[in-house]
C-alpha cells in the first residue's frame, strides 16, 4: 500500500505537474480515507468496494462536512483509483459512476469592484522604501492575477521592465504575464529606488523583500494587504486570493476569452477557469433581476 501511495504522489508531482496545493489536497483526502479504513479494521486500500466508498462519503457528511468537501473527496478517490488501475495495482476501480454527492449551493469567491480595486491600490504612500514596495506588490498582484506564493517567490531576474512582463511559476511550468503601465511604473520605481535600501546582502535574488532584507513571506504580504484594506475602509473580507479572483472576473467582463484567461491564470484544467464565467453570468443575472422593470 505504501508503494502505491508514494507512487501516486510521485505521479501527481512529476507527470501531472500538479501544484503543491493540489498535491497536498489529494494526498490529504487519500490519507483521511485510509484512516477511516483503519478504524473499520480494513487496512488495505486495494480491497475496498464501491459500497465502502459510498459509506465513507456518507460518514464524512454525517460528521458535518459540506457537500463540496465530500464531492472533492470523491474526486480525489476517483483519480487515485484510476491511477491504481493504470499502474497495474488493480484490475478495476471500486469508485463507480453511480456514486453521487450533492454539493449544495456553490459559494463563489469574493471579488472586488473596479472602484474598490482603485481605492485599494491608491492607499500605499510612496514616501519611503516600504511604501514603494507595498505599492509595487499590490499593483503586480492585480496586474498579473498570480498566486501569492508565486508573487513572493519572484526573483529580480523574473522581471523584464523593457518588455513590461513578469515570468512566474516553476521551472517546469512557468508563464509570462504582461504588466499594465501603472504596474510597470510602480515596479520600476521599487526596483531602482527602494529595493537597494531594503536589501542587506547584495547577492539577494528575491524581488520583494522585508525590512530584514530577506524574501517576503505569505504572512508578511497578508499583513500588508489587511492594513491597506482597513485604511481604504473596504468592508469585504479580502485575502491575497481576492485580487487574483478580481483579476479574472474583470478580464472576462471586459471581453477576455476563456483560453487566454486560463493561460494567464496558470490553470492546468479549463474547469478551474470556467468558475469565473459562472461568476460573471451570476452577476449579470443579479443585475437583471434588480434593474429590469419586469423582473
Amino acid at each position: 500500500m505504501l508503494d502505491l501511495i508514494h507512487s501516486y504522489e510521485d505521479y501527481l508531482v512529476k507527470v501531472k505537474q500538479a501544484s503543491g496545493n493540489t498535491v497536498s489536497s489529494y494526498m490529504r483526502d487519500i490519507r483521511q480515507f485510509i484512516d477511516w479504513l483503519h478504524q473499520k479494521e480494513e487496512e488495505d486500500i486495494l480491497d475496498v468496494t464501491n459500497g465502502d466508498v459510498s459509506d465513507y462519503l456518507n460518514y464524512i457528511q454525517a460528521q458535518g462536512k459540506s457537500g463540496a468537501t465530500a464531492s472533492r473527496s470523491l474526486a480525489s478517490l476517483k483519480n487515485f483509483y484510476a491511477y491504481a488501475v493504470s499502474a497495474g495495482f488493480l484490475q478495476a476501480s471500486p469508485v463507480l459512476s453511480e456514486i453521487h454527492v450533492e454539493r449544495g449551493q456553490k459559494k463563489f469567491p469574493q471579488v472586488l469592484t473596479g472602484k474598490e480595486v482603485e481605492l485599494l491600490l491608491s492607499q500605499p504612500v510612496c514616501n519611503d522604501a516600504k511604501g514603494y514596495r507595498n505599492k509595487a506588490m499590490l499593483e503586480v498582484m492585480y496586474a498579473t492575477g498570480m498566486r501569492v506564493s508565486e508573487l513572493i517567490n519572484l526573483d529580480v531576474d523574473d522581471v523584464n521592465l523593457e518588455l513590461s512582463v513578469v515570468k512566474c511559476g516553476s521551472e517546469k511550468k512557468s508563464r509570462v504575464i504582461p504588466l499594465y503601465p501603472a504596474a510597470r511604473h510602480a515596479l520600476s520605481e521599487y526596483i531602482q529606488e527602494a529595493r537597494p535600501l531594503l536589501i542587506v546582502d547584495p547577492e539577494q535574488t528575491s524581488l520583494f523583500v522585508n525590512v530584514s532584507g530577506t524574501r517576503m513571506s505569505r504572512q508578511g504580504f497578508w499583513k500588508i494587504l489587511k492594513y491597506y484594506q482597513a485604511k481604504a475602509g473596504i468592508e469585504k473580507e479580502i485575502t491575497p486570493h481576492t485580487l487574483r479572483h478580481s483579476f479574472a472576473v474583470h478580464l472576462l467582463e471586459n471581453g477576455a476569452d476563456l483560453g487566454s484567461l486560463q493561460e494567464l491564470m496558470g490553470h492546468s484544467d479549463i474547469s478551474s477557469t470556467q468558475l469565473y464565467t459562472h461568476m460573471v453570468n451570476q452577476k449579470i443575472k443579479t443585475v437583471y433581476q434588480k434593474c429590469h422593470p419586469k423582473a
